[in-house]
């Protein structure tokens, strides 16, 4: 009920027999009440998301759609968790709570989210977790919970997430290993527990449980843990353990009573840790039977040689990483006891050389990792690994390239060069190199790519030349490619193509070539005609332009008939610019077009003719000002529209465009300022319409609109809470959802009642009165008109001119002329009006009537069957007949030539006879005394025309 209105009670006992009628009455008549959309004040959906990162929100909002399943409120300023908060959403499983302010959770606060899976809090404020703080939540998988303040864990806090197989709540201040206690003595299924840097001092298996546990990856870094004692089989299912204490003043005490206790563990990080001899000695005893990868990072307090070298004696180890231990040389001893390693991660150290024999006694190594070093050329020691699968130089200090650097590298599949210092390459450089699939060479300052691509890597699939300074792309540069199937040079100074240039490369599907300085000649070269398979194109922010729409004698893509995607967004930025008309031919597969920023003025209407599987259009942010729905008319297939920044004055132009299939259009910043009904109308499928930072006009002519963001549930309003008024001035910048628009137009549902009730109940009436009285209406039809009739010609009659008129028929009309006109002309010497005789010509036939009936002292119907069908017979007594009321005078004198049953009389005869029941002659019933039939009609025609002077007179016939 809206503010300020009383209900009133003596209409609210048939509220409920109102609605029911309403319903009923709805479906009799077929009217349907569309429901197409809705809005959120502070989110938006994306298929069962609901997103509200960043939005500066202090509470949960109250409208999350209860079909969310998942919610993201990141990065905002809630401070407490309420009961009330999540109480609506049955079927959500993913919330992100994480960089809130959040310090209270209150009991029941998640209770009835009984699918969630995952919950993250992490970078919150809370300090304690309080008994059955996550009460409810028994199908949750993962919870989330680091870079807090806790400290203090209440009994009973994790006692309802049976199902919690990953918990993270690193970050914190719990103190002691019984605050882990806590948490995982109701954690049956726990599978993966992080309690990293919080403050933990010493880890005793007897403080966490009596049973052992299924954990499968415990995370204990970062914690200054001086002992590390397992005195129990408390993690017989342990396959991953981190335990670092980085910046440690004291070595860590090992205490494993039985090697047995980590038999199962084969990942082991001991990043940072201070190691004492007999903590390597520790590690080599009890980690022996099953670890295979061990990461030893920033290990700046421990004898790094010694340990690699008691870590390679575990014949089980096959990774090792060493991250960031300032090694600056590594000679031919380093690795000499790893002849196990299969995988090596040297990244992040100061290494400047190797050693031609460093690597000589890893003869399996298939993964090798010098990323952020300082090699000034590719090593010789790289020569020497036949079974490298994965090779990783990038951020060095290479500056060449020899032919030679690769050799015996048939087996290496991934190479990454990139951001190194290169400047060109030879055509030898990869000769080797006949199994490699991925060449990453981005961020170099390569300028001249010599011949590298024109015979060898025949089964490259992947190819990363961006970031360089290639200006140009000569004919059959990459003819040994082709495998390739993705290159990107995006971010070079290229400005020149040529036919050829991409020769060979018929297996490319995917080619990025934005950033660079291509002009519209180069294309039109037809630089792509070669890449049969391609399926997406970037060209944007180059320097393509055209200055017409006339169309090119040979269309830069009219041989790509499998593109599917292309993008020319960012050209022409500096000038106006337009397309050609046929610049899509050829592209009959075309999915994705995208030319934002192009600055174009107009497209041509036959733009899309040629592409009519289009599903999204991306035009914003161009000059447009106005679109024509001609052009929309071939891409009927077209689900996503973005037409934002293009000058719009309305978007009038979807109403006849027919994009029935349309599901997501964005038309921000433009300049219409009201929303018509039929817009939506047209976009049937329309589930996401994004139309901010217009300016809205808060008057009647957006009512409709404002109606329908409040009301419907299938399309998302992008942000209507913030649309504000820019007109009237009075009302600038309030909010368009605050808009009174109840004075605008009448309720909708109101309007359907009443016009499908007086639909009905006309129905009724008319079907009623035409069985029941459809001859009183006939009667009263023709009444009407001769009341017309009257009204027109009775203030002009003249003085009688006839004694009689007669009305006949042309069947009748041997009787008329062989026995009435002589008997009664002739004989008697009255005067006659026949219309076949005194009416005058040229003049409107009614009006003749109206004349003789209202110039004549009587009028003669001569009737017959005949007569009776007659119209202008008709006409003539309905005129006579209302004289006769009008004028309260016998004037009407019925004279019958057949029998007729009075059931075939019409409602004049029938109202006449209940008026004068003696005015009836018959002619039939004359025949053995003519000359009395003769006689009453004489009399009629003499009498005076009161009513009551002449009922006498007239006794030839009373007719039944």
């Amino acid at each position: 009920m809206a503010p300020g209105v009383k209900e009133d009670k003596t209409m609210s006992r048939g509220g409920s027999e109102c609605l029911k009628l309403i319903f009923l009455l709805l479906i009799i008549s077929g009217f349907v009440v569309p429901v197409t959309g809705f809005y959120l004040k502070s989110c938006y959906i994306s298929y069962d998301n609901t997103l509200c990162p960043k939005r500066n929100l202090s509470a949960v909002p109250r409208d999350i759609p209860s079909k969310t399943k998942f919610l993201d409120l990141t990065e905002n300023k809630i401070k407490k968790i309420q009961v009330s908060d999540f109480k609506i959403l049955p079927v959500l499983t993913q919330l992100d709570l994480k960089r809130n302010y959040i310090s209270d959770i209150y009991t029941g606060g998640f209770a009835n989210l009984i699918a969630l899976k995952t919950l993250n809090l992490n970078n919150n404020r809370l300090v304690k977790l309080v008994d059955d703080v996550f009460e409810g939540l028994s199908n949750l998988t993962q919870l989330m919970i680091n870079n807090n303040r806790i400290k203090v864990v209440a009994p009973t806090a994790f006692k309802s997430l049976k199902s919690l197989t990953f918990l993270d709540i690193s970050g914190n201040k719990l103190h002691h290993i019984t605050n882990v206690h806590l948490i995982i003595q109701h954690l049956p299924n726990l599978l993966k527990l992080l309690v990293a840097k919080n403050i933990i001092t010493t880890f005793q298996s007897h403080e966490l449980t009596n049973s052992s546990l299924k954990l499968t990856a415990l995370d204990l870094s970062q914690n200054p843990i001086a002992v590390f004692r397992i005195t129990a089989d408390v993690f017989p299912n342990l396959t991953w353990l981190i335990i670092g204490v980085p910046l440690a003043k004291q070595p860590m005490k090992w205490d494993i009573r039985n090697k047995t206790f980590v038999s199962r563990v084969s990942t082991l990080d001991i990043s940072g840790m201070k190691m004492a001899s007999d903590g390597m000695k520790a590690l080599g005893e009890n980690f022996n039977s099953s670890l295979t990868s061990l990461r030893m990072n920033g290990m700046k307090h421990t004898r790094l040689t010694a340990l690699i070298n008691m870590s390679c004696t575990i014949p089980t180890v096959s990774s090792l990483q060493l991250r960031c231990n300032n090694i600056p040389y590594i000679n031919s001893n380093f690795f000499q006891l790893c002849v196990n390693i299969t995988e090596l991660d040297l990244a992040g150290n100061t290494i400047q050389n190797i050693s031609d024999g460093a690597f000589r006694a890893i003869q399996g190594l298939r993964i090798l990792s010098l990323t952020k070093n300082k090699l000034p050329s590719v090593p010789a020691a790289m020569r020497n690994l036949p079974t490298l699968k994965e090779l990783d130089l990038s951020k060095n200090d290479i500056k060449t390239l020899g032919c030679d650097d690769f050799a015996n590298l048939t087996g290496l599949r991934h190479l990454s060069l990139h951001e190194n210092s290169l400047s060109a390459l030879q055509e030898c450089v990869f000769k080797d190199l006949i199994g490699l699939q991925v060449l990453k060479l981005q961020s170099n300052g390569i300028s001249n790519l010599g011949g590298a691509f024109k015979k060898y890597l025949p089964n490259l699939k992947q190819l990363r030349l961006s970031g360089n300074k290639l200006t140009a792309i000569k004919t059959g540069e990459f003819t040994g490619l082709q495998s390739l199937q993705n290159l990107t040079l995006n971010l070079n100074p290229i400005n020149s193509l040529e036919n050829g240039s991409f020769k060979g490369l018929t297996n490319l599907t995917e080619m990025q070539v934005q950033g660079n300085k291509i002009r519209e000649k180069e294309i039109n070269k037809g630089a792509f005609n070669h890449l049969f398979n391609l399926k997406h194109l970037d060209l944007r922010d180059n320097n393509i332009k055209y200055f017409e729409s006339t169309a090119l004698p040979h269309p830069p893509f009219s041989k790509l008939s499998r593109l599917e995607k292309l993008v020319i967004l960012g050209n022409s930025r500096r000038k106006k610019s337009m397309l050609p008309s046929n610049f899509l031919q050829g592209l009959t597969n075309l999915l994705t077009f995208n030319a934002r920023n192009t600055q174009l003025l107009s497209l041509h209407k036959d733009m899309f003719t040629y592409t009519p599987r289009l599903q999204t259009l991306d035009i914003s942010t161009n000059d447009f000002r106005d679109l024509s729905p001609d052009l929309f008319h071939p891409i009927q297939n077209l689900t996503s529209l973005y037409i934002s920044a293009i000058r719009l004055p309305s978007l009038d132009f979807l109403i006849d465009a027919n994009l029935t299939k349309l599901e997501f259009l964005q038309a921000r910043k433009n300049q219409y300022s009201v929303f018509r009904e039929e817009v939506i109308v047209s976009l049937p499928a329309l589930v996401y319409l994004d139309i901010e930072f217009n300016s809205f006009t808060c008057d009647c002519d957006n009512a409709w609109f404002r109606r329908w963001v409040v009301k419907n549930k299938q399309t998302q309003v992008v942000d209507a809470y913030n649309f504000l008024c820019n007109y009237p001035p009075d009302l600038k910048d309030m909010r368009l959802l605050d808009l009174d628009v109840r004075s605008c137009t009448v309720d909708i549902e109101f309007f359907y009642f009443v016009s499908t009730t007086c639909v009905i109940l006309l129905f009724m009436a008319v079907s009623f009165t035409y069985h029941f009285l459809r001859w009183q209406l006939v009667y009263a039809y023709y009444l009407f008109l001769a009341l017309l009739f009257d009204t027109k010609h009775k203030n002009k009659q003249a003085p009688n001119q006839y004694d009689a008129f007669v009305s006949y028929n042309n069947h009748d009309e041997p009787w008329v002329i062989e026995e009435l006109l002589p008997k009664l002309e002739e004989e008697q010497g009255w005067k006659l009006c026949l219309h076949h005789r005194d009416f005058e010509p040229g003049k409107p036939i009614i009006d003749n009537i109206t004349d003789a009936i209202y110039g004549s002292r009587k009028t003669i119907c001569v009737i017959s069957h005949r007569y009776l069908e007659s119209e202008w017979c008709s006409r003539e007594i309905q005129v006579a007949s209302f004289r006769l009321f009008d004028e309260q005078k016998d004037v009407l004198i019925l004279v019958f030539l057949e029998e007729i049953p009075a059931t075939q009389l019409s409602p004049y005869y029938r109202m006449r006879k209940l008026l004068k029941k003696r005015t009836y002659l018959s002619w039939p019933r004359a025949g053995e005394h003519p000359e009395l039939f003769w006689e009453k009609l004489r009399q009629a025609l003499k009498t005076k025309e009161t009513l009551g002077d002449d009922r006498f007179l007239l006794t030839v016939v009373d007719r039944p």
